[in-house]
């Protein structure tokens, strides 16, 4: 499903680029970066921002490893399937939200108001999952600002991409807690979540968690660290320079 929607989506921006005579560098996505320096930077990030966040949950008593759930040869196979499938995610909701969309809307309105426009969008889509709540919505919006973030500094969407996946994949495989309401089969772990619903997310997961807007602004802060605000440049800039 997912390779469907991703191969869907870049058909259309083919199309959307051949109208507008445009690159699809122009929407965020180089293809000459593609899975490059900044794709593998953003993967240990993402993992670092899961990882502690499921840290400060424990340090609270919210959260147990547990034993290892899978052999050696099960856990190899699902570890690999869910990270493919997880840059398919990362790709597929990056592209969409920080991508063309963004160019396009940031284009019309400005880079800020278009980030934050679709990064409500972008959590609220998220409440269709079951066990989803409006904290865990509202911390998907807040990730997807982050990500908007990633992007106006980076010159590209393929460090969210990398964060992305490397969250989701941390969350869902590694950690073994349900993302978005959603536990997934084939887990690494057999561990558990206990506690009040503000510190452990409850059926959301720990990005239902108070805790998670913590680690948001710590990985704000470290994107702002690790990207510098370019300075102002005599040339007109790209929708994501604006």
């Amino acid at each position: 499903m997912e390779t469907l929607q991703v191969v869907s989506l870049i058909l259309a921006a083919l199309v959307m680029a051949l109208i507008e005579n445009r690159a699809f560098s122009d929407y965020g996505w180089p293809v000459r970066e593609a899975f490059g320096k900044r794709f593998w930077q953003g993967l240990p990030y993402g993992f670092a921002m899961v990882s502690l966040l499921v840290a400060l949950i424990a340090a609270l008593h919210g959260f147990s490893l547990g034993g290892v759930a899978l052999n050696r040869a099960d856990a190899l196979k699902d570890g690999a399937l869910y990270a493919l499938g997880f840059i398919l995610v990362g790709t597929f909701e990056e592209f969409s939200f920080r991508g063309y969309m963004q160019a396009t809307l940031g284009s019309a309105i400005g880079f800020w108001p278009a980030a934050i426009g679709l990064s409500i969008v972008f959590g609220a889509i998220h409440l269709r999952n079951p066990g989803e709540a409006w904290i865990g919505a509202l911390m998907t919006a807040g990730f997807g600002l982050v990500a908007a973030l990633s992007l106006k500094r980076a010159g590209s969407i393929w460090f969210a991409i990398g964060m992305h996946a490397a969250f989701d994949w941390g969350e869902t495989f590694f950690f073994s807690v349900p993302d978005s309401g959603v536990v997934a089969q084939g887990h690494l772990l057999n561990s558990a979540l206990q506690g009040p619903r503000w510190l452990t997310g409850g059926t959301v997961g720990p990005e239902g968690s108070v805790l998670a807007f913590v680690v948001l602004v710590i990985a704000a802060g470290g994107i702002h660290l690790l990207f510098p605000a370019r300075r102002s440049q005599s040339h007109s800039p790209t929708p994501q320079e604006r």
